[in-house]
């Protein structure tokens, strides 16, 4: 059961969860960014956000994607997307650029500037993200 926050109208997972309270749009954090970085975002929320139990939310500087806890945050940059997500072993090839130990499972970043650049094994470790919760 997910619960709204009042003052800025964001689902959580938990009521009274600890959030960024404020209203942000996800325009902002693609102004004066590479459209294409816009369409590349759009075809990981249509796969993603269909999943069961999804919460979108969108912080000053990211989106993050929850179900009981955040399994992806993805942080538009310059010229690039930066998709973080979890899993239970370390990822040291490429696509991956960086996999460190955080906790009892491993954080895990991909750069992502071109809808070229989407593989099915990108969508593959969101998924395996997704059912470490």
């Amino acid at each position: 059961m997910s619960w709204i926050c009042p003052k800025c109208e964001r689902e959580l997972p938990k009521p009274e969860q600890r959030h960024y309270c404020a209203r942000v749009s996800l325009d902002s954090l693609f102004q004066g960014r590479p459209p294409e970085l816009v369409l590349v975002f759009d075809k990981i929320l249509a796969e993603v956000a269909d999943w069961d139990g999804v919460l979108v939310g969108i912080t000053p500087n990211c989106i993050v994607f929850t179900r009981r806890l955040t399994f992806l945050v993805i942080r538009p940059m310059k010229k690039e997307l930066d998709v973080k997500f979890y899993s239970k072993v370390p990822h040291p090839e490429r696509p991956v650029i960086k996999s460190i130990a955080s906790g009892n499972k491993f954080e895990n970043h991909i750069r992502i500037a071109l809808l070229d650049d989407l593989r099915p094994a990108l969508f593959n470790y969101l998924r395996e993200s997704y059912q470490l919760l």
